[in-house]
């Protein structure tokens, strides 16, 4: 059982990277009602109501102003520091339960990769899509991070497998388009030189 709490820090990570606030609410709200998840000392503090409500708040204004033009570009600078800290929290509480996991090890693991994607996702999609639909694509692309984020976390603790799968899939398909896309660039100049 020990793999699938890592393949769920692991997931939980990945989706902080895309939106900071909702695998800790996932988190949170399933430790609290189900027993899908059991937060250790001191992550048991998330299932405070003072928290989730923290949160809900946090996650409503993220989302808003991620949808707003002009504000989505500072948002994301806000949250390229939030969310590798979220991913290092959720991690880190997620592997808990794991006794013999440095907790050291397990933060710095949770920043590295929700620092990852958000990197990918800051300095790489996000301005891909703004050069190209001059903005007009970051509402759909924002709508689909969250339900992404969403589905890869609650999928990381109910079914870690599957989440890990549709991670690493994702990941794929963001590596291929990002290739072809560079491979047409090079093919495009090449042609332009003759």
């Amino acid at each position: 059982m020990e793999i699938f709490n890592i393949v769920s820090a692991f997931g939980l990570s990945a989706s902080a990277g895309l939106n900071a606030y909702i695998p800790l609410l996932v988190i949170s709200l399933l430790a609290k009602f189900t027993d899908l998840i059991k937060l250790n000392a001191p992550w048991d503090a998330m299932t405070s109501w003072w928290i989730i409500g923290t949160l809900i708040f946090l996650l409503i204004i993220e989302v808003l102003a991620d949808k707003i033009p002009e504000v989505n570009h500072v948002n994301d600078v806000v949250q390229s520091f939030v969310r590798p800290t979220a991913g290092a929290i959720v991690f880190a509480a997620s592997a808990s339960s794991i006794t013999h996991v440095n907790a050291v090890l397990a933060i710095l693991a949770g920043l590295f990769v929700a620092g990852s994607v958000s990197s990918v996702k800051s300095l790489v999609i996000r301005p891909a899509v703004t050069a190209t639909t001059g903005g007009a694509g970051n509402v759909p692309v924002s709508i689909a991070e969250d339900i992404t984020s969403t589905t890869a976390s609650v999928l990381s603790i109910v079914v870690p497998v599957i989440a890990a799968c549709l991670l690493i899939l994702i990941t794929a398909v963001v590596i291929i388009k990002l290739f072809r896309k560079k491979s047409a660039k090079i093919r495009n100049k090449k042609a332009d030189k003759y």
